[in-house]
């Protein structure tokens, strides 16, 4: 089971290739300034302004922008959900489907760091996005958590609590995306992943 070649993992991308060139372009600006700024201190005048189209422009392709950061917190959840799917069906031992899990949340901070940024900064709070997002997470990390359950069942990873278990996956999103703005060198993906192998990985074989 440890023939993973894990250089060669890919994943479905974000749902934009049937965007038209001024709709990705509204999509990935304001998703840049919903990670710099935030959501609330970005205006639609000021994407309209970057993006170099008009109001109208925008709100042809989008309604609002609450519009946008919807699609953005579904779209991102979707790549991390279909990613688990695809490689985690390769591997019929569970403890290489946690590795794959890890090693696709790791790839996905350094490729959409934006993207995570959002969604880790709307999870905590009680406005109608913050819920939308604490959904579509809490979604995600069930998905774990049945993989780590089943992982159990099968005898292949040691008792535990699959709620926190899954919960302590995911949470290694916000390590490597902390990890990278605190390094000052181009993070090493493969560097990371023994790490978070090494102290998470490892803890949750049977012996």
């Amino acid at each position: 089971m440890k023939a993973i070649i894990y250089k060669n993992l890919k994943w479905e991308g974000l749902d934009v290739k049937n965007m038209n060139k001024t709709k990705r372009k509204i999509f990935e600006t304001s998703m840049k300034l919903f990670a710099e700024k935030g959501y609330d201190a970005t205006s639609i005048e000021e994407i309209t302004a970057t993006v170099g189209v008009a109001k109208g422009t925008l709100y042809y392709h989008f309604s609002s922008k609450e519009e946008i950061f919807n699609f953005l917190v579904e779209e991102g959840i979707k790549l991390l959900q279909n990613s688990v799917d695809i490689k985690t069906a390769k591997y019929p031992n569970y403890i290489d489907k946690i590795k794959a899990i890890v090693l696709i949340q790791i790839k996905i901070v350094i490729k959409y760091e934006d993207l995570i940024t959002i969604l880790l900064s709307q999870f905590w709070g009680h406005e109608a996005r913050n819920q939308k997002c604490q959904k579509h997470i809490l979604e995600y990390i069930r998905q774990i958590e049945n993989i780590v359950k089943e992982g159990i069942e099968a005898g292949q990873i040691k008792e535990g609590n699959p709620q926190a278990i899954a919960s302590e996956i995911y949470a290694l999103i916000c390590s490597s995306l902390v990890y990278k703005t605190r390094s000052e060198e181009e993070l090493n993906i493969m560097k990371l992943f023994k790490e978070f192998e090494k102290t998470v990985i490892e803890g949750l074989k049977v012996k």
